[in-house]
């Protein structure tokens, strides 16, 4: 049985690309999982070469928490509550002011 491009291309990480997921699944279920992300780029493509730990951030979600769904996809998830733990942006980011303290020093 030969292998399919979700085989061969290894662990999905935080480094893994936008490019490298729409590839691994060319049915579009990463696209499909971005949209359930509510990143707006996932019907543009916007930044294809963009690692997905830094597209989680920049969307205001958790990092871990996406990459984790993202990895689903390779089992036919993700299931519900992993969806949950990637939409949540309550997470609150440091203020600028705390991050100029921090360095300041």
């Amino acid at each position: 049985m030969p292998y399919s491009v979700k085989d061969r291309a290894g662990p999905i990480r935080g480094s893994t690309t936008i490019e490298e997921l729409m590839t691994r699944f060319p049915e579009g279920e990463a696209i499909d999982l971005m949209a359930r992300l509510a990143w707006p780029c996932a019907h543009c493509s916007g930044r294809k070469d963009e690692p997905l730990s830094l597209a989680a951030k920049r969307h205001g979600n958790p990092a871990g928490a996406v990459v984790e769904a993202f990895r689903a996809l390779t089992s036919g998830g993700p299931n519900e509550r992993q969806i949950m733990a990637a939409t949540d942006k309550t997470v609150d980011r440091p203020s600028i002011d705390a991050a100029w303290l921090r360095h300041a020093r």
